[in-house]
């Protein structure tokens, strides 16, 4: 990874940093010792900066929203490409961003844009059963944790940080730590991340 830059899902997230920078790895456990996959990982500083909008997407294969879960910056704009021969209907009651795809196949003529930052949750007015997560950052370090639990923050600036954990379910983001003390050394930490059952899709349109 190129030190300075943050790259999740596509989409590069930038900050201006100082000569000396560190790094800090998060390894994500639940409360069985299992790794915790695709858990967003979140630094808050109030000298972080902006991170910059890029594009995404989020396909549906199978019945199925992939990737299950997104996390991009705000101002992102995600398309949904509807790669299966059936047609859905895409939708989002979620505060951060309400939206409606009506019914269709193919590609929708336009992306949609994520402008505010927080947690979007889609379904299909079709198929109950799909469901994802869209979690919006504002901030420049973010990442979300691989299939071991770990997730990588490279190009730190010297700073006091919030550390914050989102995962679809946690009932809402962990703060791991409220003043992290972040220098020019790497550094390792290990939360345990006390998780609830799978939620249920959200409730169709009427």
């Amino acid at each position: 990874m190129t030190r300075g830059w943050l790259v999740v899902l596509g989409v590069a997230l930038t900050a201006t940093l100082p000569a000396r920078a560190g790094n800090l790895q998060v390894t994500l456990r639940d409360q069985t010792g299992a790794a915790v996959a695709d858990a967003a990982v979140i630094l808050r500083a109030d000298t972080a900066g902006m991170p910059v909008a890029g594009s995404a997407q989020i396909d549906q294969i199978d019945k199925r929203f992939v990737p299950a879960v997104s996390l991009v910056p705000t101002g992102t704009a995600i398309s949904f490409p509807n790669k299966d021969n059936i047609r859905h209907h895409v939708y989002s009651f979620s505060p951060a961003r309400t939206f409606e795809l009506k019914l269709y196949s193919g590609v929708p003529s336009a992306p949609v844009e994520f402008p505010e930052p927080g947690l979007v949750v889609l379904g299909c007015n079709i198929h109950d059963g799909m469901i994802a997560y869209i979690y919006v950052v504002d901030t420049p370090y973010a990442a979300l944790s691989d299939r071991e639990g770990r997730a990588t923050l490279e190009g730190l600036a010297a700073a006091r940080y919030q550390l914050e954990v989102w995962h679809p379910r946690l009932r809402e983001p962990a703060i791991i730590d409220a003043a992290l003390d972040l220098g020019d050394a790497a550094r390792a930490l290990e939360p345990v991340l006390t998780l609830e059952p799978l939620p249920t899709a959200p409730p169709p349109l009427e």
